[in-house]
């Protein structure tokens, strides 16, 4: 995070805060900028120290790169999902029957159209769906 602050661009800063502030008041003006930095510092040590004391050890081996929302595309998970090869319940079935059943199983079964006005009704015996990947 660095906000495309090159060198260059913070000694530019300097030099026109020096200019801005004046010889007399510089040294305060310094010392305060110090123990802002250095109390920044302490905040993001302390922050770090809690995570580590309220997750445990199990921090160090979380991959935080793959946590980073901005490797989600949303078009490459809908084709992920679109193109994935998990075998079918007809496609099981065709595999243990005889060959006239592999026949009428290889036609896919659609679910019927619902109508978008009709919500179903979810129950504990059949939840609503549930995307891990996702959540």
């Amino acid at each position: 995070m660095d906000f495309g602050l090159t060198f260059e661009k913070l000694l530019l800063i300097g030099v026109i805060a020096a200019l801005i502030i004046g010889p007399e008041r510089l040294p305060k003006a310094a010392e305060t900028f110090a123990g802002f930095v250095r109390k920044a510092g302490e905040y993001v040590r302390e922050t770090k120290s809690k995570m580590r004391d309220e997750i445990g050890p199990e921090i160090d081996d979380v991959d935080w790169r793959k946590l980073d929302p901005r490797q989600y595309d949303p078009r490459r998970i809908i084709r992920d999902a679109l193109m994935d090869d998990t075998p079918s319940t007809a496609a099981t079935s065709a595999a243990a029957g005889g060959a006239a059943v592999a026949a009428s199983a290889a036609t896919p079964v659609l679910d019927p159209p619902r109508s978008p006005l009709v919500r179903p009704a979810f129950t504990s015996d059949a939840p609503p769906p549930f995307d891990l990947e996702a959540t």
